[in-house]
């Protein structure tokens, strides 16, 4: 049995933040500075109130929509955040509730950045096996709320938003091999370094980051672990249609395209509009070009990302 994606779905909070307006709020940096480095132009952030469950409702009910299947179909929720509602429950069960639906197996998966393909990974081993059949599977993210907003080595790269697919059983391939991989040795040069003890907030509890030390790390295993899963698929650099990396800064995207042999306008790139949503940020861009025509039925996809922990992955598929 195999597990092909039927139905994209995306939702952005409705205040878009543009590099001048950062600064206009007092942040010391300028348009140039942010674009020259990080490709980055604006970033949605989320009204007060609004949790990455109610981003994920959203991101959900569009994909439900796009694969044609109503919620009761659902067996299984797999949602991937770094900004949980609380503590607990999941934000999947919240998620769950909102959708009006109950029964399925519901949980988060936290990987930071690269979340989507831990959860998308994982999603695809529980219909390989037979256990279930349809799984929501989703990022998102609040990062707006664990940001300072007077570090501008931070401030400027990340944004709000959520991004979902429906993973159905198939007897048509289509997640082709996958990858994932962690090194906690690396958890420092990208954290939030607090917890709540007693009622108080004990450490840091917004994103620290050493900033060239992330680029020299991403750039070097996103390119490793794309030959190692297009190792497992049977295929080289040629066969792929689309490139669809974690929004995180254009100067690793472009590294990565180059080490595989991509053209630019083979990859997908939504990080001048979006940010760094962090777990959002790959099924955003996917549902990006779904949506306007480029990613095509039949088109092979490589969806690969890099996150604190430190995080890897990278998935092939055929849509």
């Amino acid at each position: 049995m195999h597990a092909r994606i039927t139905g994209t779905g995306s939702y952005l909070p409705h205040l878009a933040l543009s590099n001048t307006d950062l600064v206009k709020r007092g942040v010391d940096t300028s348009d140039e500075w942010i674009v020259e480095r990080t490709g980055i132009r604006s970033r949605h952030i989320a009204e007060e109130g609004q949790m990455a469950s109610d981003l994920a409702v959203e991101a959900s009910l569009s994909a439900i929509a796009a694969a044609g299947i109503s919620a009761e179909k659902i067996d299984l929720i797999i949602l991937a955040t770094s900004t949980p509602d609380y503590i607990f429950p999941s934000t999947a069960c919240l998620l769950q509730s909102k959708l009006g639906i109950s029964g399925a197996a519901a949980f988060d998966v936290q990987a930071v950045c690269s979340g989507f393909i831990y959860a998308l990974t994982v999603a695809e081993k529980f219909i390989h096996s037979g256990s279930h059949r349809c799984a929501l599977v989703v990022g998102t993210e609040v990062f707006s709320r664990i940001l300072d907003w007077s570090d501008r080595g931070t401030c400027v790269l990340f944004g709000d938003g959520a991004g979902a697919v429906i993973l159905e059983a198939s007897e048509e391939p289509g997640i082709l091999a996958s990858a994932l991989h962690a090194d906690g040795a690396h958890h420092g040069i990208l954290e939030v370094p607090g917890n709540v003890c007693d009622g108080k907030v004990v450490g840091l509890p917004f994103v620290k980051m050493d900033g060239p030390a992330v680029f020299k790390f991403a750039v070097k295993v996103l390119a490793e672990v794309a030959r190692e899963v297009l190792d497992r698929a049977g295929m080289d650099d040629a066969a792929l249609d689309w490139l669809i990396p974690h929004q995180a800064n254009i100067r690793i995207i472009q590294s990565t395209a180059k080490k595989l042999g991509l053209a630019m306008d083979k990859v997908i790139t939504t990080v001048d509009r979006h940010g760094n949503t962090s777990a959002a940020s790959i099924p955003l861009a996917l549902d990006v070009a779904v949506r306007d025509g480029r990613i095509k039925p039949g088109h092979t996809l490589m969806l690969e990302g890099v996150g604190g922990g430190f995080t890897w992955g990278a998935v092939v598929l055929k849509f």
